[in-house]
């Protein structure tokens, strides 16, 4: 299929991947990880302003293995022990893939040394800060996590609760 001039292909699109960690302690509502973005650009935000921890890579990386790539680089800490049930993939607003895998397992989110990006901030001003790319790391029950999650990956908390479901 030819795409128009100025247009990106799908086959262009960024892709991303990650693990949404989850667990059920002791007969209670089944809880997710999910992280706070990092950076100025989320700093007062809170609804809609966390993430499963995902990130990019390249058509040569399988996306199960950049999935746990992803998860140790921003939580710093290793992969819990499992197998791995595959969500599926979604389209965002922006045009990312992101696909994403769920995981039973356990984590303090004391224990987290998220992984860092440097940006000109304030933007303009020619000089960079480190941030964290996720600068706090909490569990949520389905529900609370679905005010708190960005919109366009709501759909893996659905799919999510539905494979709990059985």
């Amino acid at each position: 299929m030819a795409c128009r001039p100025g247009t990106i292909s799908a086959v262009a699109a960024k892709r991303s991947a990650g693990i949404l960690l989850y667990r059920v302690l002791h007969g209670a509502a089944p809880e997710v990880l999910l992280g706070h973005m990092g950076g100025p650009f989320w700093a007062r935000r809170d609804a809609g302003a966390w993430s499963v921890p995902k990130g990019e890579y390249t058509a040569d990386e399988e996306p199960g293995a950049a999935a746990r790539r992803e998860f140790t680089e921003e939580l710093g800490v290793p992969v819990p022990q499992g197998e791995l049930t595959p969500l599926g993939e979604v389209r965002q607003s922006g045009g990312k893939v992101v696909t994403v895998w769920a995981l039973a397992g356990d984590l303090d989110p004391g224990s987290i040394v998220p992984g860092t990006f440097e940006l000109e901030w304030p933007r303009g001003s020619g000089r960079l800060q480190e941030f964290p790319e996720l600068d706090r790391v909490e569990w949520f029950e389905l529900e609370r996590a679905r005010e708190k999650i960005v919109k366009g990956q709501r759909v893996f908390l659905d799919r999510l609760a539905a494979w709990l479901r059985g």
